[in-house]
């Protein structure tokens, strides 16, 4: 038996963290740059992986919620905290308003939301869509929309006949307060406020006198008085439901859906946004239709973007017309992977390609436009670690750092790096002590909602911080109590002081103690990171059999790194930085670039374990660049 010695170099991590079904596929390239295991870590576009940020604590909530992020300029950037019937509005890291809403707990996954200018739109399916205005960083108002009304009082909304044909509607008089009477039982209480067109003209319903009658004050003119089945109601209301899911497209107005015409869309008269009467069909007026299939195609989001892309429980669809009118309107369906049912989670555009959860909750799609098919496509971003996209109810995207951050029902984050420009697609975990719930980014923060031990609060990733719900405190002398951790009372929290860790400190009454004092400390709950290659590829020089072997050393080359350790079969090892000039413990290590190495001992029979390991919670930074490994294989 001979043995022989062989060196590996992994310069990149742009596959991430893979499934361990590809553990026989060293011949793929997401073997080469893949990992078994990265947790709380990032993988840099440029390939490396680096402990992730901490999170700065900025407030408890008063539960569950959802964000929605709100620009104005890049002056006036906004945060907004949807809880139980109550938005909060956050800047620079405070709050700074508050306004109470309609939208109960239970009602804001399915919350949907648009944007223009300085108002905020926000539709759900039971509710009445609302308008939110902001006047000043501290004034914010919220009421209903209103459709264009002409002279008369006739308002721009779009009607729908929901009953049957042969029910007819006679009105008791044709000007002023009447009664309505139906044929056959139709009416029902949230007919209350709706409006309905009787032979075209409009009468607004004010109560529901029983399933066969209603009270109504006229709006236009009727013609007569005589029952006539020429009549319809409109679209939006209390007894069938309010649109789904809201957008712009070519300067239009688009809404998606209600719970009675789940797959109809409408978009408004151009450069109207609240004019969606449909006219005589001239280029410039409104437009509607429905997605006619051999499926189901409830409308769950729409998207502009290269063209208006309209998401559906079944199906994506794509709907085209340079520019869009009534007459040239076309809409094709491209792919059928369908969206959740259960939320909204709204689609967002990455290079040109638009990112959506499929609707099985273990995909991530990206939507993207190819030349050559002149057609849309739907690859699955998540296929090569299946294991880490699990639920997804939120996501966002970083732009700054190309960081797609997937909250996961079980409170983890999928963070996926995207950089095509050098095939970089790589997966991680993110863990905290607790749960991430929902996640925004706003100019240049990247902001969760959290729950701990019950308790909701807004945290923002802070590259300054290596805990988790921190906070940090400054003094020109030395101090020993530091208050500021009433969120985390009685629990054990993790402290840097004057930028070395000290270990742990109990909280009370919102307080921790230092010993010795110091005029810096940073406190808030630890989280291990942890690094693991997958094992080396020996299939096609040995075989399966390809045993026993030995690590010898591994090298690892460190970017402004100040903790590390490594565990090459023994157990997880600091690897000490201060090597040259005098040591000075009450010093903090100053963080090292260059190449580090570790020695291995003994053999191993094992060819599918991972030859060594970076794990540990010390809150310093961590940057991996790469990692040459040197064996000796027995053949």
């Amino acid at each position: 038996m001979s043995s022989i010695s062989t060196r590996a170099a992994k310069t990149s991590f742009a596959a991430g963290e893979v499934s361990t079904e590809l553990l026989g596929r060293g011949d793929l390239r997401a073997y080469q740059n893949g990992a078994r295991r990265l947790r709380n870590v990032f993988i840099m576009p440029t390939g490396g992986v680096t402990r992730r940020s901490g999170l700065r604590h900025l407030a408890v909530l008063a539960g569950a919620g959802r964000l929605v992020g709100f620009e104005f300029n890049t002056e006036q950037v906004y945060v907004l905290v949807f809880t139980n019937q109550l938005m909060t509005v956050f800047m620079n890291d405070a709050p700074v308003a508050s306004i109470v809403t309609p939208w109960t707990a239970a009602q804001l996954p399915q919350l949907a939301y648009t944007q223009s200018a300085d108002t905020l739109l926000v539709v759900h399916p039971d509710v009445a869509p609302q308008k939110i205005t902001r006047s000043s960083h501290t004034s914010w108002q919220i009421g209903p929309w209103t459709f264009d009304a002409g002279s008369s009082g006739a308002t721009a909304e779009p009607f729908h006949r929901f009953a049957p044909a042969a029910i007819t509607l006679a009105p008791s008089n044709v000007t002023g307060a009447i009664t309505l009477t139906a044929s056959a039982p139709m009416f029902v209480a949230g007919h209350a406020s709706a409006r309905v067109r009787i032979g075209g003209k409009q009468v607004l319903v004010n109560n529901v006198l029983s399933p066969t009658q209603a009270s109504a004050t006229v709006i236009e003119t009727l013609a007569s008085t005589a029952a006539t089945a020429d009549w319809d109601e409109a679209a939006f209301s209390n007894a069938h439901g309010w649109p789904v899911t809201v957008g712009f497209h070519q300067d239009r107005l688009v809404i998606g859906g209600t719970r009675e015409l789940p797959n109809r869309l409408w978009l408004s008269r151009s450069g109207d946004l609240f004019n969606l009467a449909l006219g005589t069909g001239l280029d410039d007026e409104a437009i509607e239709f429905a997605l006619m299939s051999d499926q189901v195609n409830a409308i769950r989001a729409v998207f502009s973007g290269r063209h208006l892309q309209v998401f559906t429980s079944g199906a994506e669809w794509m709907v085209t017309g340079d520019p869009l009118t009534p007459g040239n309107i076309q809409i094709v369906r491209q792919t059928r992977i369908g969206s959740r049912i259960d939320r909204i989670v709204p689609p967002i555009d990455i290079d040109g390609a638009t990112i959506f959860v499929g609707r099985s909750g273990r995909t991530v799609h990206e939507f993207a436009y190819a030349d050559v098919e002149a057609a849309y496509q739907a690859n699955d971003l998540g296929i090569l670690a299946r294991h880490l996209v699990s639920d997804p109810v939120d996501l966002d995207y970083d732009l700054g750092k190309r960081l797609l951050h997937v909250v996961m029902a079980n409170g983890s984050v999928g963070t996926l790096t995207i950089y095509r420009a050098e095939q970089v697609t790589a997966w991680t975990r993110l863990e905290t002590d607790g749960a991430f719930r929902a996640v925004v980014v706003v100019g240049d923060g990247v902001y969760f909602i959290t729950e701990r031990a019950g308790t909701f609060a807004l945290e923002r990733f802070d590259e300054s911080l290596g805990l988790d719900a921190a906070i940090t405190g400054e003094s020109v002398l030395p101090v020993d109590v530091w208050s500021g951790l009433g969120h985390l009372e009685g629990r054990g929290v993790r402290v840097m002081a004057d930028g070395t860790p000290q270990g742990e400190a109990t909280v009370t009454a919102g307080s921790i103690t230092v010993d010795p004092p110091a005029m810096s400390v940073q406190a808030g709950l630890g989280f291990a990171h942890e690094i693991e290659p997958l094992p080396p590829d020996l299939l096609e020089s040995f075989g399966a059999r390809a045993a026993p072997l030995r690590l010898v050393s591994v090298t690892l080359r460190v970017q402004d790194t100040a903790s590390l350790a490594v565990d090459t079969g023994r157990g997880a090892r600091p690897v000490p930085f201060r090597r040259f000039g005098a040591i000075d413990l009450d010093t903090p290590p100053a963080p090292f670039t260059g190449d580090i190495t570790v020695r291995a001992l003994g053999w191993r029979r094992d060819a599918a374990r991972s030859l060594w390991r970076i794990t540990g919670d010390t809150p310093m930074p961590l940057t991996i660049l790469a990692v040459t490994t040197e064996m000796r294989v027995n053949s």
